[in-house]
């Protein structure tokens, strides 16, 4: 059973003690409990029995603003539900339709849910974080196609960035939107910028076509003082100096077989926070418990700083075929070695 004082949750501050380089007195533990496909059809009520160890910070979601949901064009689109087969935006030639019906922020009855839902976050002093899936790669990929986009970026580079443009402007409006209804502490979302052996485009081009946009985007959050958090699967390796530049936090989850986890911290140790990933795909689904949370002591060994600058994460969502006790293992060596690793780390 989990010790009293690790398993209560952190507060605000302890949360951003560890984004920014402080003392928290236990590793913060975001996203650990990432019920993937098919789990709860396969455990069903037996994960709520999980919802005894903490969650350090509240994700306040809503769909991505670039939505076919959210916006009220005049084709018809019916998803298969394949992100990356599936455009909505098939015809450069209706760019013009999908700039102008980009959703504005103050009439979006998501974003109103979550400023209530910030309310009682506030009130219980939780680290309150903004939160949508999709940027400036997975966003144009699910609009374009991932085959078209690819292409686009050598033959309608002029249209990329009008798209990218109009994007950028629209998270923008909803980050300062949610600064100003309810404060949030820090925006996370996601773009799967990595393969498994380096980037899905070249650094180059990367730093053309995307990285002014997130750059907006870190000035952006930078003038509302929140944190600016990225999931990105793959090798971000030779990325990560640009997102860093852009403004970027806290960087997830460093993905086990794909990035040099000692080699990253040499290398950034200062610069930004690393939200660990466990190793979802076969540390996680193929070991005995033991080896589970061998596993978790490895990943906060290896990351964990004398100045934080570590929080701890499934590094995906955990499917289904993943034992129940490994699981449990996970989340439960977690708190444990957060807690017994960072009082070591501050004396």
């Amino acid at each position: 059973m989990i010790h009293e004082l690790e398993e209560r949750v952190l507060s605000r501050a302890e949360v951003i003690q560890a984004v920014e380089g402080g003392k928290p007195s236990r590793i913060p533990c975001v996203m650990t409990q990432w019920w993937g496909e098919g789990l709860r059809e396969q455990y069903g009520d037996r994960l709520d029995a999980l919802d005894r160890y903490p969650n350090d910070v509240v994700q306040l979601w809503i769909t991505n603003p670039a939505s076919y949901e959210k916006m009220n064009l005049s084709w018809e689109w019916n998803s298969t539900g394949i992100h990356d087969a599936d455009p909505i935006l098939d015809d450069w030639a209706k760019l013009d339709e999908f700039i102008e019906k980009l959703p504005k922020p103050e009439f979006d009855e998501e974003l109103q849910r979550a400023a209530e839902a910030a309310v009682k976050a506030r009130k219980d002093d939780r680290y309150i974080m903004l939160s949508w899936w999709n940027l400036f790669f997975e966003r144009p990929w699910a609009l374009r196609g991932m085959q078209e986009l690819m292409i686009d970026y050598y033959t309608e580079p002029e249209n990329v960035l009008r798209l990218h443009a109009a994007l950028c402007d629209t998270y923008c409006a909803y980050i300062q939107t949610a600064h100003e209804w309810f404060a949030p502490d820090a925006f996370f979302s996601s773009d799967d910028l990595g393969h498994q052996t380096g980037s899905m485009m070249s650094p180059a081009l990367f730093h053309e076509l995307i990285y002014p946009f997130y750059k907006k985007i870190g000035d952006a959050l930078k003038q509302c003082k929140m944190h600016f958090w990225l999931h990105s699967c793959g090798d971000n390796t030779e990325l990560l100096d640009d997102l860093i530049s852009a403004g970027l936090d806290v960087f997830h989850p460093v993905q086990k077989h794909t990035m040099d986890a000692p080699v990253l911290v040499d290398r950034f140790a200062d610069r930004v926070t690393f939200l660990a990933g466990i190793d979802v795909q076969h540390g996680l689904q193929e070991k005995d418990v033991a080896g589970v949370r061998a596993e978790v002591r490895e990943l906060i060994d290896t990351f964990d700083r004398p100045r934080g600058r570590m929080c701890i994460a499934a590094g995906n969502g955990i499917v289904s075929g993943t034992p129940y006790e490994n699981i449990e293992a996970f989340l439960d060596e977690a708190v444990k070695y957060g807690a017994q690793h960072r009082s070591r780390m501050n004396g």
